[in-house]
């Protein structure tokens, strides 16, 4: 019995420390899970679903990778408020920190009289002083206010290039603002005529490199226009304006409106400027122009207030005066009109009396005709030689001292026109001029038209046949950078370009080939050029790069001192780089002794996928001298064929 309750009690006690075991177990179990939901329901509330929860007993670990030092700090104060503090476990890591990124470099350059300002961040590398020293050859004496920042950060790629074409722009603008960036260049701009506005429009385009974006606002004052003139015909060849004026967008659209009421198509416009006399211009112009076109043909003129109405000799009689009256009753105050209804002329059996000048394409003037007397011939041809040069004029004309007191005038008038022309003629009759050619000047029918009314009066019977043509204007006719490069390859497939034998001294045989590819270049304008000097691979690598780069330079010099502008240009030597033959043979080796001119953007061409242009150069200057010894030269005793 005594042994019997020893193992009762005995059993008691460990049937309780089991139950206590396993109630401590399962406590300790459910506070590690409901730490776990309720510290992972807090980190999911701050959105920090990175963040891995595990509780061991008490202590609560916190692991994962977090952003930023920040979000992890605020993992373990989330942590912190459902649990004590002390139990959470910081076990996470955080992320590497990015680089910094660069900011945004740019520079804002103001010129105007009082002189040039600059202002912005650029990268420390950037070559600041040169940027200063082309600015101080750009404005002679101007003030130059430097306000640049700078900051420690590598170049961004096109850096460099924007800035050159700014500065480049800015030689020309004398008041403008030019903000520049690594891929975008802006320009704002005021120039003195619409003329140079789109010369310079069309040069800046052109000379755009590739791939940087270039934004133009260029703007011209309004043109004072003196006398304000306008003429409309209606003929055999249908209705056209010869000059059109307005004072403003809403005139100018109203009397093309009217203009194609009566008949006109196609594309036409007017010039707006300033010296309208009247508000009413429009009105004035609207109304004319609709009474021409009910009564035929003829021409309608304006000079200023003065209206001049010349209807074709055909015209009925009747319409003509009921028409001219309705006008003049319509008309706007200030507005006079002068109506002229011509009278057949009169048969004349001595021939047809009338001066025509002609002025070739090549520059040449042939006079003929009739002329009033001998002061009046040689006062004629003075004048034709003041307008077209002393060697570039041949008279024939014939004295008539029967012509009308003007006839002087009318010639000399129609000489003043002709000049306005590329090439054309001129005929004066005792009724009429007629003026028809073709020019590079867009403007020139309406400066021939104003010219003709002011010189002969508004009531002046005229016609002008003139065609622009864009060959020959001297801007858009331009060649393109690939017309360019056509042109000096049909060069280079005759005669190459060699040098002295280890040197960079130009041949005297091929001078006269760089003398060709310099005056195409002067008409080529603004394009982005590179020269680049290659060799072969005999002799050390670095000399090689050394006497190709001193080469290309020395093209680049030749250029110069034939008077192209290179601020475009570039000269870089590539050494034994980039072969275009075999190496290990005589005749490739003289093929990769070369130079290539490369019309080219920014960026390599090989990056923008652009052919090089290739001048195969003979750099070989004796290549008979060259021995199969040669290749087996050290390498580090350059080769003075290369």
């Amino acid at each position: 019995m005594r042994l019997s309750s020893i193992l009762i009690i005995a059993g008691t006690f460990a049937t309780a420390g089991l139950a206590c075991l396993f109630t401590a177990g399962f406590a300790v179990t459910m506070i590690e899970e409901n730490s776990e939901i309720e510290v992972r329901r807090a980190l999911d509330d701050q959105g920090l679903t990175w963040a891995e929860v595990h509780a061991d007993g008490l202590q609560v670990f916190l692991t994962g990778t977090a952003q930023s030092e920040a979000s992890r700090f605020l993992a373990v104060s989330s942590a912190g408020t459902v649990v004590d503090a002390a139990r959470v476990i910081d076990h996470m890591d955080v992320a590497a920190s990015k680089g910094i990124t660069p900011p945004r470099f740019s520079i804002e350059i103001l010129r105007n009289d009082s002189g040039i300002s600059l202002i912005g961040l650029v990268p420390a590398a950037s070559k600041r002083d040169d940027i200063l020293d082309r600015l101080k050859d750009i404005g002679g004496d101007e003030n130059i206010v430097d306000l640049l920042e700078t900051a420690d950060y590598p170049l961004p790629d096109g850096w460099e290039t924007a800035i050159g074409f700014g500065l480049e722009a800015l030689e020309d603008l004398p008041r403008s603002k030019i903000s520049i960036d690594a891929e975008r260049v802006e320009i704002t701009a005021m120039v003195d005529r619409a003329e140079t506005k789109r010369n310079l429009e069309l040069a800046l385009a052109r000379a755009t490199p590739r791939g940087l974006d270039l934004v133009l606002d260029i703007s011209a004052p309004l043109p004072v226009i003196t006398p304000f003139s306008l003429r409309f015909v209606i003929d055999e060849s249908g209705p056209r304006f010869d000059n059109c004026s307005a004072d403003s967008e809403a005139a100018r659209d109203r009397i093309i409106a009217a203009a194609r009421a009566a008949g006109v198509t196609g594309q036409t416009s007017c010039t707006i400027g300033l010296g309208v006399p009247s508000p009413k211009w429009a009105r004035a112009a609207e109304l004319s122009i609709a009474a021409l076109d009910t009564i035929g043909n003829g021409s309608v003129t304006f000079a200023d207030a003065d209206i001049s109405l010349v209807a074709d000799e055909n015209t009925d009689p009747g319409l003509f005066d009921e028409t001219i009256g309705e006008l003049e009753t319509a008309l706007p105050d200030v507005f006079t009109v002068h109506a002229v209804l011509p009278q057949p002329a009169e048969p004349d059996d001595s021939g047809p009396r009338e001066f025509v000048a002609t002025l070739s394409p090549e520059g040449l003037v042939q006079m003929r005709g009739r002329v009033s007397d001998e002061l009046v011939r040689q006062t004629i041809i003075s004048f034709a030689r003041a307008r077209f040069g002393s060697d570039a004029v041949h008279n024939a004309a014939r004295v008539d001292d029967s012509l009308p007191p003007e006839w002087t005038v009318r010639v000399l008038a129609g000489i003043e026109a002709l000049s306005k022309l590329s090439n054309g003629a001129v005929t004066v009759s005792s009724d009429r001029i007629a003026i028809k050619g073709n020019t590079g000047d867009s403007e020139a029918r309406s400066m021939i038209s104003r010219l003709l009314s002011e010189k002969l009066g508004e009531a002046a019977r005229f016609e002008i046949d003139v065609t622009y043509q864009e060959e020959l204007d001297p801007v858009a006719a331009l060649p393109t950078p690939e017309e360019c490069a056509e042109q000096i390859e049909a060069i280079q497939a005759e005669r190459k370009i060699s040098f002295e034998p280890g040197s960079d001294t130009i041949d005297t045989g091929a001078r006269e080939t760089l003398d060709e590819i310099a005056d195409i270049l002067k008409e080529c304008g603004p394009i982005h050029l590179e020269i680049a000097g290659h060799t072969d691979s005999q002799g050390r690598e670095v000399m090689n790069q050394q006497l190709s780069q001193a080469r290309a330079q020395s093209v680049l010099n030749g250029l110069r001192e034939r008077r192209v502008l290179t601020s475009t240009f570039s000269a870089v030597g590539y050494g034994e780089t980039q072969p275009i033959a075999d190496n290990d043979t005589e005749e490739g080796r003289e093929a990769n002794r070369r130079i290539e001119f490369r019309i080219a953007s920014p960026e390599t061409t090989e990056e923008m996928g652009i052919p090089p242009l290739i001048i195969e150069q003979d750099i070989n200057a004796d290549p008979e001298t060259e021995t199969d010894d040669t290749a087996s030269q050290d390498e580090d005793t350059p080769d003075d064929t290369n």
